[in-house]
């Protein structure tokens, strides 16, 4: 038993080192950082307590980040799980290999590299882009500079890029989960005189609570650490209308050496408001 144990160890040992290295270490270092003040260039800490989370939350650059990531998540993660379920439950009642084609469709983006996505959809947002060619085309108003120059539109232009891009992964959860649904439910249902409409409200939203709690969780983390976009996108950029609170943590750490404490500090406060979401979103979807 004892070898079979030490056998055991050593197979996870790389995982334990990886655990080790680069995450624990990172983790608990970065919450020290985030109560010190740390000078890269001369390599110095000094603890300062709380100091760098009353700048936090006295700080506009925070607030904005913050105010985007909050508009970002609330206004991507309701459309995306509605439409995710709403293309699941159609091609559920899809059968042979169209509904397969379907699946592989609206799942390749969801696998295709986000930088590359990005590229692509900044094009298309240009001013010169394909977007602004057929608004123009068909008479109706667009943003002259780019959708992604404009402030008042280019949070906008990320989030609909998010959505259309998630919608197949999602939808694949919630189709997976679809199809352990027993048929004999709904059998029963139709000879009870159920619509559909009545069927999926009464017999698919209740049973797919735990993979609606699922999607609903991981993809509010996910919409809450939006970062890839905006870096490849807008920078944060312009005047601030795409900062989200990833890239400020990355701005103030990477562009801005000597702030990479008060990074930590933004950091902490974005993990807290993660569990706190999470803990609400399981309370609320929570089955009997």
């Amino acid at each position: 038993m004892r070898k079979n144990t030490k056998y055991s160890l050593l197979f996870l040992m790389p995982w334990i080192i990886s655990f080790l290295v680069f995450w624990l270490y990172p983790l608990i270092y970065s919450f020290v950082l985030s109560f010190s003040e740390y000078k890269t260039l001369s390599n110095e800490l000094t603890l300062i307590g709380f100091d760098n989370y009353i700048k936090l939350f006295n700080d506009p650059y925070f607030y904005q980040a913050l105010q985007n990531t909050t508009i970002f998540t609330f206004g991507t993660v309701p459309i995306t799980c509605l439409a995710a379920l709403i293309f699941a439950v159609m091609i559920n009642d899809i059968k042979g290999k169209f509904q397969e084609w379907l699946k592989s469709a609206f799942f390749i983006p969801s696998v295709t590299s986000l930088v590359v996505i990005s590229l692509i959809f900044t094009n298309l947002y240009a001013g010169n882009g394909y977007i602004n060619s057929l608004l123009n085309l068909v008479g109706l108003p667009y943003p002259e500079k780019g959708w992604l120059l404009e402030p008042s539109t280019s949070l906008l232009a990320i989030m609909v890029m998010d959505i259309w891009l998630s919608i197949g992964y999602y939808m694949l959860i919630f189709l997976s989960y679809l199809q352990t649904v027993p048929k004999d439910l709904y059998d029963v249902a139709e000879l009870e005189g159920l619509d559909k409409k009545g069927q999926f409200w009464k017999i698919t939203i209740p049973l797919m609570k735990p993979a609606i709690m699922f999607v609903l969780i991981i993809n509010t983390i996910k919409s809450f650490q939006v970062f890839v976009e905006i870096y490849v996108m807008t920078k944060g950029g312009p005047l601030g209308s795409t900062n989200t609170l990833v890239y400020a943590i990355f701005d103030k750490a990477f562009n801005q050496f000597d702030q990479i404490s008060y990074s930590s500090a933004i950091a902490y406060v974005l993990f807290f408001i993660l569990i706190i979401l999470s803990l609400i979103q399981m309370k609320l979807l929570k089955s009997e």
